[in-house]
């Protein structure tokens, strides 16, 4: 039997390549344009919310516990004018995800607990930056499930 360390690695670990899929899912049959469209005059376009995942999950896990050396610039997640193709956004997207399975797997059972300390986070430990960016995660994907229905018309029981 695993022992709690290695179950929690495990879990959070399968969350974040869950999340991962679920986003293709619905992001992959995307246009370009549909991709960076915000179809209101409010929120943001699916793609500006992928920036957004990848600029997050860079800099609280990879950044913070992975020493990537990442830098977050937080504003232009949201307001990249000069919009790049999706294909390198989703890459992005792809090598941030895998730097978070990786540095997931690579804690021990005292890194779970050690101190933490991130600018704009309230978490204390590494336990509590991963269960935060794991619902961060979860909160934008349900987001982009929104918008790519309503951009492609299609209905959200491929969500599931």
């Amino acid at each position: 039997m695993p022992d709690l360390s290695s179950s929690v690695a495990l879990e959070f670990a399968g969350h974040f390549e869950d999340v991962a899929a679920k986003l293709h899912k619905w992001v992959d049959p995307l246009s370009s344009k549909q991709f960076w469209r915000n179809p209101y005059a409010h929120g943001n376009s699916v793609g500006h919310l992928v920036l957004h995942l990848t600029g997050n999950l860079s800099y609280y896990i990879g950044a913070q516990i992975g020493s990537t050396g990442y830098a977050r610039n937080r504003d232009r997640e949201f307001t990249e004018a000069s919009p790049p193709a999706k294909e390198d956004v989703l890459r992005a997207f792809d090598r941030a995800m895998r730097t978070v399975v990786e540095t997931i797997r690579k804690q021990s059972e005292s890194d779970w607990s050690a101190t933490y300390s991130a600018e704009r986070s309230k978490q204390k430990n590494r336990f509590a930056i991963m269960l935060n960016c794991a619902a961060h995660a979860d909160h934008h994907v349900g987001h982009i499930i929104y918008l790519s229905g309503e951009l492609t018309g299609q209905s959200q029981s491929r969500a599931v």
